[in-house]
């Protein structure tokens, strides 16, 4: 799709990944970045893609539930490793059914652990 726009937010946890190579991980935290990409076909009202203050804001929210929390305790995580891979899936999963991302569509969700640690999930990629 020929239009892509990009919105971050970020968040402060705690988690463990439980299910791991010789045991749980001890207990860490991490300043997350999280960046959404949407797609848009064409554009759309007032020539934009999608208005990235709703967008933003949704992705907040969204990030807000774990700001300063230990993720594992998390309902969407129970029986899941809190994993970035698992993370970025989580922030796709609910910023599309936000109501905030008018005709777009999540393209690829990233999470960063870090500055130098990311995953992403490409919702429609098989």
């Amino acid at each position: 799709m020929p239009y892509r726009v990009t919105v971050t937010a970020r968040f402060e946890a705690a988690h463990n990944l439980v299910d791991y190579e010789g045991g749980p991980e001890p207990l860490h935290g991490h300043s997350y970045r999280v960046e959404a990409v949407l797609e848009s076909e064409k554009l759309q009202r007032h020539d934009l893609a999608v208005d990235f203050v709703p967008v933003r804001n949704a992705l907040e929210a969204i990030a807000k539930e774990l700001d300063y929390a230990y993720i594992n305790e998390h309902p969407a995580f129970r029986g899941r490793n809190t994993s970035a891979e698992n993370l970025a899936r989580f922030f796709a999963e609910r910023l599309e059914t936000s109501g905030a991302l008018g005709w777009t569509r999540v393209a690829e969700v990233t999470v960063w652990e870090g500055p130098e640690n990311r995953a992403s999930y490409r919702p429609d990629s098989g």
